[in-house]
C-alpha cells in the first residue's frame, strides 16, 4: 500500500458539523493520487459525498464487504499494478452480495465504457469530463442529492 489507500475525503451534506450519517460514501478503485484527487474534489464539492481510495482489487473487495457505499467509481486500468478495472467490474456484478451496488468506468475512451455496461456497469465518464455539468447532474440523480444539500 503506497499511501493513496490512507487519502480519505469527507465533507457531509446539510450538516455542517459532519453527520455521517447523512454522507454518501463513493469507493474509487484504482486512481493514481492526482486523479483521485481531482475525483474527490468533485464529488465533494458538488454532492456532498465521502471518497475512499482503494489501490487493489483486494483492498476494494474488503472495503466492500465492510462498509455500505452508494457507488464504486473503477479505473480502465488500476495505477498501482495494471490490473484491469473491467474485470473488476465483472468480479462484482457476478457476486450476490456486492451485484446491487451502482458501478461506473472511469475512462475517456468510449468502447470501454461500452465494455463496462456490457458487463452491469452503469454509464461512467472520463477524467477529461469532470466539472460537465451533465455528468454531475447523473451523479446527483445516483446518489440522491437534492438541489440545497
Amino acid at each position: 500500500m503506497d499511501g493513496r489507500s490512507q487519502i480519505k475525503t469527507k465533507i457531509f451534506f446539510g450538516q455542517p458539523n459532519g453527520n455521517a450519517a447523512m454522507s454518501k460514501k463513493v469507493l474509487s478503485l484504482g486512481q493514481c493520487a492526482a486523479d483521485h484527487y481531482a475525483i474527490s474534489h468533485f464529488l465533494e464539492t458538488s454532492l456532498g459525498a465521502e471518497v475512499i481510495a482503494a489501490d487493489t482489487v483486494p483492498e476494494a473487495l474488503a472495503q466492500l464487504r465492510a462498509d455500505p457505499f452508494s457507488l464504486v467509481l473503477v479505473n480502465r486500468l488500476l495505477d498501482a499494478n495494471g490490473a484491469s478495472g473491467l474485470a473488476f467490474i465483472s468480479q462484482i456484478k457476478e457476486d450476490p452480495a456486492l451485484a446491487e451496488i451502482p458501478v461506473m468506468l472511469v475512462s475517456n475512451f468510449p468502447d470501454a465504457q461500452k465494455q463496462a455496461v456490457a458487463r452491469g456497469a452503469l454509464l461512467g465518464f472520463g477524467k477529461a469530463s469532470l466539472g460537465d455539468v451533465r455528468i454531475g447532474e447523473r451523479l446527483k440523480h445516483l446518489l440522491g442529492v437534492e438541489d440545497g444539500d
